[in-house]
């Protein structure tokens, strides 16, 4: 009974957490007029998420978790807009290539040319989530981070379909549950794609089994 109270209490400073994060992200990402305060906003999600994962004291309460954000948030604009724009021009640019093989009639080119920018597509969309994690980790340059994230992408499947499927499947509770998406927003999916980096990703610093021993 004692291990059930305690792993209730564990999950509800979870969720508590997740929507603490989420108010901040909303409230930064406003505080920055949207087109300065979203990219480091997204990577203050990511970086609050890391530092909760490595802390010895994870019952954390409000104050602690919009300290972290705002901190991180506070100190990564800059670069955190560096990195995150030109990420977001590439993905653009693809979907809208995507939009427009599936626009014009082409014949079997145009469905193998669809599917291999659906593909392109879901590996970019793979490599910009694991990327934010991996930059949350490592002081590097943007271009060390993509190529690391790469590696990680094509060299760890299993953290890869890890990744997609919890993607897929909070998309999927959006929409059956719309108030999921109101309530907790972009905190879910940056929260379970952090824990899914820290449980398979194996960066040094970041690794739930090097941090267990």
């Amino acid at each position: 009974m004692r291990g059930f109270a305690l792993g209730y209490e564990r999950l509800c400073r979870i969720v508590l957490l997740v929507f603490v994060v989420n108010v901040a992200f909303v409230a930064h990402t406003l505080a920055g007029l949207v087109v300065v305060g979203l990219f480091p906003s997204v990577s203050a999600s990511y970086a609050t998420y890391r530092t909760w994962a490595l802390d010895a004291d994870q019952s954390w309460g409000v104050r602690r978790s919009w300290t972290v954000f705002h901190r991180a948030w506070r100190d990564d604009i800059t670069s955190a807009n560096a990195f995150g724009w030109p990420q977001m021009l590439v993905v653009v640019l693809l979907l809208w290539d995507y939009f427009l093989a599936n626009s014009n009639a082409m014949g079997v080119l145009g469905i193998a040319v669809s599917g291999i920018l659906l593909l392109v597509n879901v590996l970019v969309l793979l490599i910009c989530a694991v990327s934010w994690a991996v930059r949350s980790n490592f002081d590097e340059r943007p271009w060390w981070v993509i190529r690391m994230s790469v590696a990680m992408v094509i060299a760890r499947p299993l953290l890869t379909v890890i990744v997609a499927a919890l993607v897929v499947t909070v998309a999927a509770a959006w929409i059956k549950w719309p108030g999921i998406l109101m309530t907790f927003g972009l905190g879910v999916p940056i929260f379970l794609i952090v824990m899914a980096v820290y449980s398979f990703g194996g960066l040094p610093g970041m690794d739930a089994h090097e941090n267990a021993h």
